[in-house]
């Protein structure tokens, strides 16, 4: 599936984007900008990265930079003459929009590993999701300035939430930003690599440097998963990618994907997708 570039326009007097959303939602693409998506008239698909799942009314999702996405509507949203009838709010803005320091300095240590946690997208909920709702609704009838105070205080709300889902499997992200944490870096370069075939621990300790239980632990601490829940949910997204092509088989693509059997395949994927490998095809061609 080939993933567009699509750029919003954003005017010289302005240093981000706020765009409301009266068109078709955009067909599977990416941007260099992260992305703020509410969904105020609308149901159907979500497709972020390699999760496929239902949206409606006041989805809420967080994308990274260069995540690819679409919101595909239900066929009730377009009349007779095939003019799109829902709407949404975007707001996007690139990573040095407030200059080249500002995710650096260190009062926005939490709001930088928020924003790069969006690597994978995040669908926001609860308390969270409600009062960034409010925000991004009130931007509607705001002057420009007043909306990037309104977009501060969203910032303000990201950097201490914990009420959010990750959509994408760890096969949309791309590194780890953080100088001092250069040898684990390695070692998941080289996971991403060869999660095709069996990996031993050893490879990974000889690559870190570290001890069987360092490794583990500042893996563990650092992607805040095991290795071998990763390693699973790397193989299980780049299966999701397979899966798009209706040329393989489920077979080929449990292989392919770094699986000795189908039937481990098979659980696995449910487990993770809460679907079948089937379904899931089925799910994203229709």
């Amino acid at each position: 599936m080939k993933v567009a570039e699509i750029r919003l326009f954003k005017g010289i007097d302005t240093s981000f984007i706020y765009y409301h959303e009266e068109r078709n939602f955009s067909s599977w693409h990416c941007h260099p900008e992260y992305e703020l998506v509410l969904i105020t008239k609308g149901s159907g698909k979500r497709m972020v990265g390699d999760s496929v799942d239902q949206f409606k009314d006041g989805d809420l999702v967080f994308l990274g930079s260069y995540l690819p996405h679409e919101w595909k509507c239900d066929r009730k949203f377009f009349n007779e003459n095939d003019t799109f009838l829902g709407e949404g709010l975007v707001v996007q803005f690139l990573p040095d929009f407030l200059g080249s320091d500002f995710f650096n300095l260190p009062e926005n240590a939490s709001l930088k590993s928020f924003v790069n946690t969006s690597s994978r997208g995040c669908l926001l909920y609860g308390e969270t999701k409600k009062k960034i709702t409010e925000r991004m609704v009130a931007m509607k009838s705001l002057s420009e300035t007043e909306r990037l105070y309104k977009l501060l205080a969203i910032f303000k709300l990201l950097c201490s939430t914990s009420e959010y889902t990750l959509l994408s499997s760890p096969a949309f992200v791309e590194n780890y930003r953080s100088d001092d944490m250069i040898p684990l870096k390695n070692a998941i370069k080289y996971i991403m690599t060869n999660f095709q075939r069996q990996i031993r621990i050893e490879e990974l300790l000889e690559i870190t440097n570290m001890s069987n239980t360092t490794f583990f632990k500042t893996f563990k601490k650092t992607t805040q998963m095991s290795f071998k829940s990763y390693l699973i949910s790397l193989r299980i997204g780049y299966s999701c990618r397979l899966l798009t092509d209706e040329s393989l088989n489920i077979t080929q693509i449990a292989y392919e994907s770094g699986f000795e059997n189908i039937s481990n395949f098979n659980r696995q994927f449910k487990k993770e997708k809460s679907c079948t490998p089937r379904e899931y095809r089925k799910n994203f061609v229709s």
